[in-house]
Order: structure tokens, then sequence, then C-alpha cells
């Protein structure tokens, strides 16, 4: 059930090990309470909050294409409105023409000023334009929505390194979160995705999207257990409402279920 779940086999056979240590002679219902506490022993029973509380609050949100990033930006700076925060968002994918407007028509939804520069324009060079207007405006949340990139092209990903140390050289202690937004229905792939995302760009933690489906995310656990990546949110629809934070005991029982 764990593999069928994207859980994966290094993992899945690390929490095998575990229940053989602890007594036999259980019941199935005992057998999937001893699972349960394993699997929440890994995730951590407490949520990880997000560190969004200090003022001003920049988040990255990072990821491969297809992943969700734009929408679940927009879940953020819907959240962090409703909360009374003065919201910018920044577009900072200048690779795709159609990641800015997608940004552009949610920046109106929302009624959000929007950051973005040119098509083929440097990101970093963006970001720093973003900061600018910020501090100018006395915004105290910066949302940055980048570029959809393979994790194993270095060039790229040295880009979110860049973006990431301007973005520290301009605020202290900035950036506060940088979160891998990931498909639930990835599979095993999700985990070296965020092996090389951390390598790069000091991820904080996981955006877990499209729960909403069948998929169940059991990748996160192995993410959990092998770099100690917190599941910081989760996207279950497409609407900017739907976003939760996340919970260690629900998500491991729809693991299971």
């Amino acid at each position: 059930a764990l593999i069928l779940a994207d859980v994966g086999l290094t993992t899945t056979e690390k929490i095998m090990a575990n229940l053989k240590k602890k007594p036999i002679n259980k019941s199935p219902t005992d057998l999937v309470e001893s699972l349960k506490e394993e699997l929440l022993e890994i995730i951590g029973r407490k949520a990880a909050p997000l560190n969004v509380n200090c003022s001003p609050s920049v988040v990255m949100l990072v990821g491969a294409n297809g992943g969700g990033k734009t929408t679940s930006l927009a879940k953020l700076a819907y959240r962090l409105k409703k909360e009374g925060r003065q919201v910018i968002l920044v577009a900072a994918d200048t690779f795709r023409a159609a990641a800015q407007e997608q940004l552009q028509i949610w920046s109106r939804q929302l009624d959000l000023p929007l950051v973005r520069g040119h098509y083929g324009a440097d990101p970093a060079a963006v970001v720093f334009d973003a900061i600018q207007a910020m501090k100018s405006r006395q915004a105290d949340a910066l949302l940055i929505d980048t570029a959809g990139r393979v994790h194993t092209n270095t060039n790229l990903m040295a880009e979110l390194e860049k973006i990431r140390r301007i973005i520290a050289r301009e605020i202290s202690g900035a950036p506060h979160e940088i979160l891998l937004v990931l498909d639930a229905s990835i599979g095993q792939n999700a985990l070296s995705q965020a092996r090389e995302y951390l390598k790069f760009s000091g991820l904080t933690g996981i955006f877990l999207t499209k729960l909403d489906g069948t998929a169940k995310g059991g990748a996160v656990v192995a993410i959990a257990s092998e770099l100690g990546l917190p599941i910081k949110l989760i996207g279950i629809g497409e609407s900017a409402e739907d976003l939760l934070p996340f919970s260690a005991e629900e998500f491991v029982s729809a693991l299971l279920s």
C-alpha cells in the first residue's frame, strides 16, 4: 500500500524494518495503528507554521513546470490579503509569457499589485525592482513566482540562487520561505526534484498541490524521511480559497485509506 501511494521502496523498507522491531502478534487494527505512528514520526506531528509573521515577509515558490506554482501563489496571496497584509505579487517567470499573463489575471481578480518584467528579462532584476516597489509602497508581503525549471538544468537552478542572494542582500533575514511546489501525482520523481532544489535554493518546505484527485502524495513521506523537509501547505482545488495548512494526522489517514 505504501509503495502504491508513492512512498518509495527505500522509505517503505525503513518503515517495515522499524515495525519489525516492535512487539508482534498484533491484530490488523493494531498494525495499522503502528504504521500510522511510524508515518507520523517521519512527517512530524506538529504542523510546521508558515514563516510569514515578520514584516516584510518574502516568499518564493519554486518547482518544475505544471506543478501549479502560479495558482498556489495566488492562493497564498488571497490568504495573506484576508489577514490584512499588504501583498505584492512578483512575476519572476520571464521565460513564459503565459505565466506572466496568468499572474496578471490573478492580480486583477485579487485586486493586488503585480511587478513584472518584459519577456526574457533577467528574473533577478525583476525581483530587485519588486523589492524597491515594496519599500516605496510600504507593503509587508512579497510573493515571488519563479520560472518552472527542470531540476537537472544547472544554469536555471543557479539563477534561483542569484534571486535568493539579491533578496538576502536587500532584506535582512529574507527570503523567509522558499517553498517547493510539488504535484501530488508525480511520484518518486518528487524526491529527486526536492534533492536538487534543496541544493540550489535552500528550500524551507513543501507546498503540495493537486491533492483533490486520486493522488495521495506519498512521495513527501520519502522527502521528510531523507531530507527533513516539512510540508507546510496543501492545495486542493483551483480557486483562491482552496488552500489548507498541512495536517499530518489527516494526511496519514488519507494515505492509508
